[in-house]
């Protein structure tokens, strides 16, 4: 009878303990160098169950496919971005896509390296929560228009964290948020890419303590019309270090950065309540700061194309304006004595400048008049700016993730 009841006993306890949940969180480890890697790891992100970490082992993986992750509440953790890290090597890949896309919530993405992607090199769709952190992606023969467009490349989602990420020559963006909500990107490096960082059609963000040096333009603010988010607004770009942003503009023809004069620092372009302030400029050829309305063809009937409630405030201005990449550019030049304003306003929406610099207006107000009609003449954008916007807040489960 003792028997039995023991038996029964642990009978209630096995039924007990699948009612209760999963099994256990486990770490599925894969290594590089095998003549199947390129499976095995995505067996691993296809077997994994939410709270696993998928551990990548130092070394370098040459992948011919893409790898997908769609399970929630997944890390995937390497050993380095660097030599003797971990380093997914996309240089033989067959297809153009990316060279991971996650598609689930609460991902964790840290410590590795994706180079040499034919499509994007990281990312996420509808994915809320993501973390992408110490990662590197790189395109390693520099700027090159065959390149992939996107190094990071959040879209469609909410809560994105950005942190200690470096992106090299990326042929559109190299970190990218796109019609998103709260959002922080923090404490990256963005190279040689055609924009640096760019959050697009996206609501609330911090861009903040990056560096974006050589690339075409530094950080953009855009918002673009016919997409399922637009309104861009509440944004915030602070205490980046954008310098010599001087790399020629290699993006493919049709494509709306291939529009980016070389040399700008920070372009705000369609969007309401931005804050550009306590930034360190220098060595921005065509201007440190650009405002300008959207003045491309479009037929969407509920786009808003002129840029409203931009403040720029308390930011260190050093050398800019003195090659100035757009149209005529280098004769307005001339006519001021050989460069540009720090500051570059199209003359459309509405600005408040705080700096203590030089600002040019083009003169264009409206949207629809062509640039050969611009009469540029300096502005005074001093006035009273609206509330600060507040900090961007994430939710304490990702921040705790970086610990």
């Amino acid at each position: 009878m003792r028997f039995h009841s023991l038996r029964r006993a642990a009978a209630l306890c096995i039924a007990a303990s699948l009612v209760a949940g999963p099994a256990a969180a486990k770490t599925i480890s894969v290594a590089a160098g095998t003549p199947d890697a390129n499976e095995k790891l995505q067996e691993a992100l296809i077997l994994a169950e939410p709270g696993d970490v998928v551990e990548l082992a130092a070394g370098t993986w040459k992948l011919a496919d893409g790898l997908s992750l769609d399970v929630n509440n997944v890390t995937v953790r390497g050993a380095g971005t660097g030599e003797g890290g971990s380093i997914l090597d996309f240089s033989g890949q067959q297809g153009a896509g990316e060279g991971l896309l996650v598609t689930s919530d609460d991902v964790y993405l840290t410590n590795f390296a994706v180079i040499n992607t034919r499509g994007d090199g990281i990312k996420s769709k509808d994915a809320d929560r993501i973390v992408y952190h110490k990662l590197r992606v790189e395109w390693t023969a520099g700027p090159k228009a065959t390149n992939g467009a996107y190094g990071i490349y959040p879209v469609e989602s909410t809560d994105v964290l950005i942190d200690s990420v470096f992106v090299r020559g990326a042929s559109d963006a190299g970190i990218y948020v796109g019609q998103s909500k709260n959002i922080v990107v923090r404490e990256s490096i963005a190279q040689e890419n055609v924009a640096g960082i760019e959050i697009e059609n996206s609501f609330d963000a911090d861009v903040h303590d990056n560096i974006a040096t050589r690339n075409t333009g530094g950080i953009l603010v855009f918002d673009l019309p016919s997409l399922p988010q637009q309104g861009g607004h509440n944004v915030r770009v602070f205490e980046n270090a954008v310098t010599d942003n001087s790399t020629p503009n290699f993006a493919p023809k049709g494509n709306i950065v291939a529009g980016v004069p070389t040399g700008t620092g920070v372009l705000v372009m369609a969007n309401r309540n931005v804050e550009v302030f306590d930034n360190v400029f220098d060595q921005n050829g065509t201007a440190n700061v650009m405002i300008v309305g959207y003045r491309y063809d479009y037929k969407d009937p509920n786009y808003q194309p002129l840029p409203k409630a931009i403040v720029v405030r308390g930011n260190q201005h050093g050398k800019a304006g003195y090659a100035p990449a757009f149209e005529g550019g280098d004769q307005i030049a001339a006519a001021l004595g050989g460069s540009l304003p720090p500051v570059l306003w199209d003359g459309a929406g509405d600005a408040v400048v705080l700096d203590d610099v030089g600002v040019l207006s083009l003169g264009l107000p409206d949207v629809k008049t062509p640039r050969s009609e611009a009469k540029p003449e300096p502005a005074n954008l001093k006035g009273t700016p609206p509330a600060p916007l507040p900090e961007i807040r994430l939710p304490a489960s990702m921040e705790a993730r970086l610990k």
